[in-house]
């Protein structure tokens, strides 16, 4: 059974920061590439950024570009998104995500999330 565990959320001041991590089992973690996506209060979802399987291809939505950076380490299973320089807008539930992209990849899967708040 497929599984992603998000934690590393929790409240912070505009301008601070938290690094968010992934932890993937069930599946072999290299074969997919991975995304984060947040949930803001009254709002759809929307894709943060993406990650390639080797980490080579990077992508961010552009209100958190230069602000985020993500990473993986697949010999730990694990998925991170560094959040620097958080504002206001970046509230919200932040979700790990399978891209089912490839063959390998068994299909695509959501974590249950881990809440970011940022507010003075």
């Amino acid at each position: 059974e497929v599984q992603l565990v998000e934690s590393g959320g929790g409240s912070v001041q505009p301008g601070g920061s938290l690094k968010l991590s992934c932890l993937g089992s069930g599946y072999i973690f290299k074969d997919c590439e991975m995304a984060w996506y947040r949930q803001a209060p009254g709002k759809d979802r929307e894709l943060v950024s993406t990650i390639s399987r080797f980490a080579t291809r990077t992508n961010y939505n552009a209100a958190v570009r230069d602000r985020f950076t993500v990473d993986r380490e697949n010999a730990e299973n694990r998925l991170y998104l560094q959040m620097n320089n958080l504002k206001v807008e970046d509230t919200g539930v932040y979700y790990c995500v399978t891209l089912a992209k490839n063959i390998e990849c068994p299909g695509e899967y959501w974590g249950r999330g881990t809440q970011v708040t940022v507010s003075s």
